[in-house]
């Protein structure tokens, strides 16, 4: 809790920096460091949520009235009235929601959203990156979750206009601005909640090894079995694409082994329909006889029967609160970009049991 002396220092902070910079508008990210607080706790007490603590909202008020912080306006000079949202692919339903928060978020605060979709054949997406360079926006929002794409947050920082990375946390280099979600703790949940049903022999289907957010899935994984006194098997293991098809292959040779697993966490919820496709493809029933997870929780995870148990990652809200980073603030020169890890939750539904014996021969027909 900050005392009345660290408050009154941080604000002559703030208002030094305020003039250091000859008068530039003062950012949300110097706000937050002079309130000792989060952006997106700046973001609330701005927008008027309640779940700001009085003591804490205080505190932002005093930071805000000391900078001198003005949000941009609607029809503000020299602002051009867009957000760039740049996106490998929108073939996935994640992909879908982060469009989505993007778009409404970028019409609340005045402005439009430019899409560009890279594709992954297109390593370095140059036409973009000219089309960009030769007009003015007012930030990009950048969702490219492979290794093989930091170059294009390389060449971005070249650009006179706010970044910020919907990154999978760990992807990108330490100075480029991220919002990502917990991965890690995500993987670690899914498979707590087969432990704790009983489950023993719980299969894993992840994405790509050069996709750091499926690493970390596998590693809480991994984790979760090491907890419940399990030793981590790589043959449960299973690379998969995110795709639904990836799921199908992936399911197929875990319920192929000699020993087949109980329950599967799939990497995402596309392919958590396709260890759904090859279950009923070979007579199997979910959960009666396999307990499935997801990762994600779109609007599919509640259409399907059963409905799928999932992992739960904000993708709307990480998607509003990288435009409005690039919107109402970006981060001050000199100082540490901010690195968001937004919180996942396990949503429970139909899709998962208590651990039975297996009906082994349904289980080898195909």
């Amino acid at each position: 809790m900050a005392t009345e002396q660290e408050e009154t220092g941080a604000r002559k902070q703030v208002r030094h920096v305020a003039r250091r910079r000859g008068g530039d508008r003062v950012t949300i990210a110097e706000v937050a460091r002079a309130a000792g607080v989060s952006v997106p706790t700046v973001s609330k007490v701005l927008n008027g949520h309640d779940a700001v603590g009085p003591r804490t909202r205080r505190r932002v008020e005093d930071a805000l009235a000391a900078t001198g912080y003005r949000r941009r306006g609607r029809s503000e000079p020299g602002r051009a009235g867009l957000v760039d949202f740049v996106i490998t692919e929108l073939d996935t339903a994640w992909a879908c929601e982060l469009l989505r928060g993007a778009e409404q978020e970028a019409y609340r605060l005045g402005a439009r959203l430019v899409l560009t979709v890279t594709h992954d054949r297109q390593a370095h997406p140059r036409e973009w990156f000219r089309s960009l360079a030769s007009r003015r926006t007012d930030g990009v929002v950048l969702v490219l979750s492979s290794r093989t794409r930091l170059i294009a947050a390389e060449r971005l920082r070249s650009i006179d206009a706010p970044v910020v990375v919907i990154d999978q946390m760990g992807g990108y280099d330490q100075d480029v601005p991220a919002i990502g979600a917990a991965n890690w703790a995500g993987g670690f949940a899914a498979t707590e909640h087969l432990t704790g049903l009983g489950h023993r022999r719980i299969g894993m289907i992840t994405g790509p090894d050069d996709v750091p957010c499926g690493l970390e899935r596998l590693d809480g994984y991994r984790a979760a079995l090491g907890r419940a006194g399990l030793s981590p098997e790589e043959e449960l293991v299973r690379r998969g694409d995110f795709y639904t098809r990836g799921g199908r292959r992936g399911a197929a040779e875990l319920l192929d082994l000699p020993d087949p697993p109980t329950a599967v966490f799939a990497g995402s919820d596309q392919q958590a329909m396709g260890v759904y496709d090859e279950a009923r493809a070979r007579g199997l029933r979910i959960p009666a006889d396999l307990s499935v997870v997801g990762f994600d929780d779109v609007d599919m995870c509640e259409w399907v029967t059963p409905r799928l148990t999932t992992v739960r990652q904000p993708l709307a809200e990480m998607a509003v609160l990288a435009v409005r980073s690039v919107l109402e603030g970006g981060h001050a020169p000199g100082e540490p970009p901010p690195r968001l890890e937004l919180s996942t939750r396990l949503v429970v539904r139909e899709s998962t049991a208590p651990w039975r014996p297996p009906a082994r021969a349904a289980r080898r027909r195909r």
